[in-house]
C-alpha cells in the first residue's frame, strides 16, 4: 500500500476533478497528493504551492518541469498524464510510482548491499543516460529523487532540471541539494551531464552506508568539503569503488557519461563491494571464544545465507496459564514528563491501591504514600498488523516501542519515535527501539556473505546506519535488550544441537554492542546450568544474569563472563531475563517457588531475601509498570486478552493493551526510570 499522510484541513478534497485520498509529500515548489481516478487507478497530482502562485517565475519553473519530464522516456521517471489549473495554481498529473524513495528506504532498512547496490547503480545511471540523451540535465539527482519502485528505480522531480543548451547551461544561481552538488552548481558555473554524475556518485555512496561522501552537517560546511575535500566513500570496493571516484572528480571534464558508467559496471562483473573482516572469528567448533573485540564492521555487507533454522526471539502470548509466557524486554527511556498534571493524576491513581503486608517487610523505598486524585483518560491507539489497540497516557512510565506477530511472515513492527506510529521492518527477526528513540537496532533473518549473524542499527538523528557482525553461522546472536543509556545493546549467543533426535537450542554466551564505537564483544560462558536459560542486565547494569539449574537461581556474572555470586531458589521465571528488574534495579520479580503461576515473589535484588508475595489475576507477569506495580498478560476476557497495570495488592489498576485472543504477538516496552523509580 502506498505511504501517505491524511488529508488536513485547507487541503482540497479533490483536483483535476479527481478525488484525493491524502497527500504523498511536500516541498519547496509544491504539495504532491495521490489522487483515484473513476476506473480506480491511482495518479499523483503536484499542485503549486499557494504562496509561488503569484511568482511568475515559479509558474514558469513549474511548468517547466511537466515539459522537461514529458521529453524523457518514461521508463526511467514517473510519466506525465496532463497538466492544468486550478483555483489558478497550476498542477502536473502524472503516473504514480509506488516504492519509497532510496533515501527512506536507507533510512528504514539500511545501506544497500552486494548485487543490489549494483542494480541499483547500474538502473539509476541507465535512467540517467535516458534524461541526458532527451537533451536534459536533471541538476537535483539525490536519494530522495529515486524511487526504488518494483520495476526498478525511478528518478523524479525535474522541477529544476534544465534543457542542455548554451543559455540555460550557465547558472548564476545555486539550485540543488549541496551534500549532492557538484563543484560547478556550488561556484554558479556551467551545468551539464556530468554534473548529474556527480550527484549519481554521491547517491551511490550513500545507498552503500547511510551517508554522503561530504557529510550533511551544515551547508557552508558541505560546500567546502565539496571544493576543496577528498570524498568520503566509505567501505565501497571494487569497479564500483572506481566509477564512483571518478564520477567525483571536482573537473567535469574528467567525469565519465552515464553510457560510460554502465559499460564500465557491465564489463566488469566483479563483486562491487570488498568485505572487510571484522566481527567475530569463532572457534573451529563453532563456538564463539571466550572475549573478542572487533573492528568497525562494514557497513556494507551483503546478506545472502538464511537463519535455518531460527531460535524463537521471544515467547508468545500465552493462551492459558501454561503456556510459555510473553519476554517484554525492558529498556529506559530519557524523556520524563514529571511536571504534566495528567502524570501526577495517574500515578496518585496507581498508589492509592492498599498494599497488604509482605511475607517479608519490603524496603522502604518501595512504598509510597497513598494518595486521592482522579484518574486520567487513556489515549486510544489502533495498531498495525491486527486488531491491536493501545491505551496509552502522557505520564506513562513505560512506552511500547516494537512488537512482533507470529504470523505466516513474523511480522516485525518499531515505533518512529517514542510517542509516534509504527512501521513494519520486513526480514527482521528481531527490531527494537533505543530508549530514547534514536535508534533502531534490527537483526536480518539472513547472514551475511561471509557466513556473519549481524546487527544493523540505524541512528535517527544522524541519518545514517551501520552493521556490527557478531557470530558465524550456525551460532545466532538474538538481540535481548538495549542499555537504560541507550549506548550498549545485550545479544545472546545461541546455538542448535540434536538432543535424541530432537532439536534444541542452547544458550553459550552473550555479546554487548558498543554502540558509539560500532564494536563487538562476545563472550563464551563455560557453564552447562545455564545452557537451557537466556541473558538479561542485572540490577545496575554492570553485568548480566542468567536462570540456572533445577531449582530455578539466579546467576550473576561480570561482563567478561565471570562468576559473582548466586541467589538460589528464586522460583521460575515468568517475566524473563529481560524485564526482571525493576527500574531502579533494587527488586526482581519471580513467580514463586514452589507455587503455581498465580503467586508473585518480589525479591531484593541486594540481600536476595522475599520483599512480597501477593496473588492476582494475571495469567502472566510481563515487568514492571514503576517500582511499586507490575504490568501482565491477564487472559479470557472475553473475546480479546489485555495487558494490565497490577498493584502489589494484586488487583488489576488499568489496562494498557487489547489484542483479539487469537492473534499471537509478542511485545517490548521502554520503562522511564524518572518516573518508574
Amino acid at each position: 500500500m502506498p505511504s501517505f499522510t491524511p488529508l488536513m484541513p485547507g487541503d482540497p478534497p479533490e483536483l483535476a476533478g479527481l478525488e484525493l485520498l491524502g497527500k504523498l509529500g511536500e516541498g519547496g515548489q509544491g504539495v504532491v497528493y495521490l489522487a483515484q481516478t473513476r476506473m480506480g487507478e491511482r495518479v499523483a497530482i503536484k499542485w503549486l504551492r499557494i504562496d509561488r502562485s503569484d511568482d511568475g517565475k515559479s509558474v514558469e519553473r513549474f511548468l517547466r518541469e511537466a515539459e522537461v519530464a514529458q521529453r524523457v522516456a518514461p521508463f526511467c521517471t514517473a510519466a506525465v498524464l496532463s497538466t492544468g489549473v486550478e483555483h489558478g495554481r497550476p498542477y502536473i498529473m502524472s503516473e504514480f510510482v509506488e516504492g519509497p524513495s532510496l533515501e527512506r528506504a536507507v533510512r528504514n532498512d539500511g545501506p544497500r548491499t552486494g548485487t543490489e547496490l549494483d542494480r541499483l547503480a547500474i538502473g539509476t545511471a541507465t535512467a540517467l543516460a535516458a534524461i541526458h540523451r532527451a537533451n536534459v540535465v536533471h541538476r537535483d539527482f539525490k536519494p530522495g529523487n529515486v524511487i526504488i519502485a518494483a520495476g526498478g528505480p525511478r528518478v523524479i522531480d525535474f522541477g529544476i532540471a534544465r534543457e542542455l543548451d548554451p543559455v540555460t547551461m550557465t547558472s548564476s544561481t545555486q539550485i540543488g541539494t549541496p551534500a549532492y552538488m557538484s563543484p560547478e552548481q556550488i561556484l554558479g558555473h556551467a551545468v551539464g551531464p556530468a554534473t548529474d554524475m556527480f550527484s549519481w556518485a554521491a547517491t551511490i555512496v550513500f545507498a552503500s552506508c547511510g551517508r554522503a561522501p561530504f557529510g550533511s552537517d551544515g551547508t557552508h560546511a558541505v560546500m567546502s568539503r565539496v571544493l576543496r575535500h577528498q570524498p568520503d566513500l566509505g567501505s565501497l570496493g571494487g569497479p564500483l569503488r572506481d566509477v564512483v571516484q571518478q564520477c567525483l572528480a571536482k573537473d567535469p571534464a574528467q567525469r565519465p557519461t552515464a553510457e560510460q558508467v554502465i559499460m564500465r559496471l557491465l564489463t566488469q562483473p566483479v563483486p562491487s563491494s570488498h568485505i572487510l573482516q571484522a566481527g567475530t572469528e569463532a572457534a573451529t567448533t563453532g563456538v564463539a571464544p571466550d572475549v573478542v573485540v572487533h573492528a568497525v564492521p562494514d557497513v556494507r555487507q551483503q546478506l545472502q545465507q538464511p537463519h535455518e533454522p531460527q531460535k524463537p526471539q521471544k515467547p508468545r502470548k500465552p493462551r492459558k496459564k501454561v503456556r510459555r509466557p510473553v519476554i517484554i524486554a525492558a529498556a529506559a527511556a530519557v524523556l520524563a514528563l514529571a511536571g504534566v498534571p495528567v502524570a501526577v493524576a495517574l500515578q496518585n491513581t496507581l498508589n492509592s491501591t492498599a498494599h497488604p503486608a509482605p511475607t517479608t517487610p519490603a524496603p522502604k523505598e518501595t512504598i509510597q504514600a497513598p494518595k486521592t486524585t482522579a484518574p486520567a483518560v487513556p489515549e486510544k491507539k489502533q495498531l498495525p498488523g491486527g486488531s491491536i489497540t493501545l491505551y496509552e497516557l502522557p505520564s506513562d512510565p513505560i512506552t511500547l516501542t516494537a512488537y512482533q506477530l507470529f504470523n505466516k511472515n513474523k511480522d516485525n513492527y518499531a515505533r518512529q519515535s517514542l510517542r509516534g506510529a509504527f512501521d513494519k521492518y520486513a526480514g527482521n527477526l528481531d527490531t527494537m527501539v533505543s530508549p530514547d528513540g534514536r535508534y533502531v537496532a534490527g537483526r536480518h533473518e539472513e547472514y551475511t556473505s561471509d557466513d556473519y549473524d549481524s546487527v544493523l542499527i540505524t541512528d535517527r538523528q544522524a541519518g545514517s546506519s551501520f552493521r556490527v557482525k557478531t557470530v558465524r553461522a550456525p551460532l545466532t546472536s538474538t538481540i535481548r535488550s538495549w542499555s537504560k543509556d541507550g549506548s550498549r545493546i545485550l545479544l545472546n549467543i545461541d546455538k542448535q544441537v540434536d538432543n535424541q533426535g530432537k532439536k534444541k537450542w542452547l544458550s553459550l554466551g552473550f555479546a554487548i554492542v558498543d554502540v558509539a564505537q560500532a564494536k563487538v564483544k562476545v563472550v563464551n560462558v563455560a557453564d552447562e546450568s545455564i545452557r537451557g536459560s537466556d541473558f538479561g542486565w542485572d540490577g545496575e547494569q554492570k553485568g548480566v544474569v542468567s536462570f540456572y539449574g533445577k531449582d530455578k537461581g539466579l546467576r550473576f556474572f561480570d561482563t567478561s563472563g565471570k562468576l559473582t555470586r548466586d541467589m538460589p531458589g528464586v522460583g521460575s521465571l515468568s517475566v524473563g531475563e529481560l524485564n526482571l528488574f525493576s527500574p531502579s534495579g533494587k527488586m526482581f520479580v519471580t513467580d514463586c517457588p514452589g507455587s503455581d503461576d498465580e503467586d508473585t515473589c518480589i525479591w531484593n535484588s541486594a540481600t536476595g531475601k522475599q520483599a512480597r508475595k501477593f496473588t492476582s489475576d494475571c495469567d502472566t507477569v510481563l515487568g514492571w509498570y514503576d517500582e511499586t506495580h507490575l504490568y501482565c498478560w491477564e487472559l479470557d476476557n472475553g473475546t480479546n486478552d489485555e495487558i494490565q497495570v497490577v498493584g502489589f495488592n494484586g488487583k488489576l489498576v488499568r489496562k494498557l493493551m487489547e489484542v483479539p485472543d487469537e492473534l499471537d504477538l509478542s511485545t517490548y516496552f521502554t520503562i522511564n526510570p524518572a518516573r518508574g523509580s
